[in-house]
């Protein structure tokens, strides 16, 4: 054992140093100094002891005991403490304890202990087993159902308008995931759609099935929707809420920037090929055209709003045969493609009008910055140091039709380009472009007369 240890985890430890062998290995599995930030291929993941770190050992990474032994009363209590320490409460809500010698005696033993060390007052000692997680996600899955076809989006592709709403929303969307996070730690798995209510072997109650009601396709959605709470949600055509998107009730950091998984993009490329073909086929029915474009929009709520907005745009140039095809190019490259244009002018308009350095700007976009680190090593101060001030002078003056004084430019300058790099760019007004359009529309209805 000692050499193994040695040879995997470069040590020296002999049979005269092996008090030391064992708080190093306490320390390891533990992730405490001088094992902290422990590489994974460097842990200890599975550790087998025999009466041993029943007491005086502390891990916040330890998931399961698995038991083989008896144990009762206090013993049993030092035993199961060992998984109560939670390093991260989302990813590990509560210990395991599975126990496999003598499982009749071994519940009694765990019933005699609590009664004895609780002061026969176990109420929430013990985690909601696998059936009741489920019940809570199909209740919860269904009343936020509820507040999406109360708010007029029964596909769940895009958030409520109303802030109350995605105040329950958001509610309910953290106790959803806090049940999903325990059955998963149970054996829950999406794939399996229904779950009996029997706890264990010696559960004499009535057997009920329990129909699982959400989908995996479901939750990505609903995770989706939750991850744009972060700016109040988006408005119609996907642009910023009217309300400036402040958030007025909690988020969960943990739920807006875990990966969920691979988005499923085979079956929206396969939605997309299938329409294209269609429409470039003269004897194909319009009905059957139509039915194979509704598929697409629905798959479009594993799309952000952004995404949504400008996959309707794209598919509008390919009605109109405005965009090449190109073969190998998936339905998402041509999104990313559209975006990532979208942004580049966004940023080179913002750019002329203000002078400020487009490759500036675009670094700190591309950071991704937030509102506590937007001003990291100065880097916001430098963006603005590129200002051209007669520039900005000039394009205020023709926003607001009237000069600015200096000191309201500064101010002004600062906050579009605080709300410009903080909601990841957005189209700017444009007081040129309105210039264009009320001179062809005054020379229109001069015509006209």
């Amino acid at each position: 054992m000692l050499e193994d240890y040695n040879a995997i985890f470069e040590q020296n430890f002999d049979i005269g140093g092996y008090a030391k062998f064992k708080k190093d290995v306490s320390a390891r599995l533990a992730h405490k100094t001088p094992y902290k930030w422990v590489k994974p291929e460097k842990q200890l993941d599975l550790l087998i002891v025999v009466n041993q770190m029943l007491t005086g050992f502390d891990s916040k990474w330890i998931n399961v005991l698995y038991l083989d032994k008896m144990l009762v009363y206090q013993n049993l209590i030092q035993a199961f403490s060992r998984t109560n320490r939670l390093f991260n409460i989302n990813e590990k809500p509560f210990g395991s304890i599975r126990y496999y010698r003598m499982p009749h005696t071994m519940k009694r033993n765990i019933e005699e202990a609590v009664q004895l060390y609780s002061g026969d007052r176990p109420q929430g000692l013990f985690a909601d087993h696998l059936p009741d997680n489920v019940r809570h996600m199909n209740a919860t899955f269904a009343e936020m159902k509820t507040i999406f076809k109360s708010a007029g989006v029964p596909d769940m592709d895009t958030l409520p308008e109303d802030t109350p709403s995605k105040a329950k929303f958001a509610k309910l969307f953290r106790e959803f995931s806090t049940y999903l996070q325990a059955a998963r730690i149970q054996g829950f798995t999406w794939n399996k759609r229904e779950y009996s209510s029997l706890i264990d072997v010696e559960d004499t109650s009535e057997e009920e099935m329990i129909q699982l009601l959400p989908t995996e396709d479901d939750y990505l959605i609903l995770n989706q929707r939750y991850k744009e709470l972060r700016t109040g949600g988006a408005g119609p055509g996907g642009n910023p809420p009217d309300d400036g998107g402040e958030i007025t009730f909690p988020i969960d950091p943990y739920l807006t920037e875990q990966n969920t998984g691979v988005i499923d993009n085979d079956y929206m490329n396969s939605r997309f090929e299938k329409w294209r073909k269609q429409l470039l086929d003269p004897d194909a029915d319009p009905a059957t055209v139509e039915e194979t474009l509704t598929d697409l929009h629905k798959s479009f709520a594993f799309l952000t709003q952004e995404e949504q907005k400008y996959a309707n745009i794209f598919l509008h140039d390919v009605q109109t045969g405005d965009v090449k095809i190109v073969d190998g190019k998936t339905f998402r490259d041509y999104i990313f493609e559209y975006i990532e244009r979208a942004k580049n002018q966004q940023n080179k308009k913002i750019s002329t009008y203000l002078g400020v350095d487009e490759v500036l700007l675009t670094n700190l976009m591309d950071a991704h910055v937030t509102k506590d680190n937007l001003n990291e090593y100065g880097r916001f101060d430098a963006l603005k140091a590129t200002v051209v001030r007669e520039k900005a002078q000039e394009y205020f003056t023709k926003v607001d039709k009237k000069k600015l004084p200096p000191f309201r430019v500064n101010n002004r300058v600062d906050e579009l380009l605080t709300k410009f790099v903080l909601e990841g760019g957005f189209d700017i007004q444009d007081p040129d472009e309105e210039e264009q359009k009320n001179e062809a529309s005054k020379n229109y209805h001069n015509t006209c007369k």
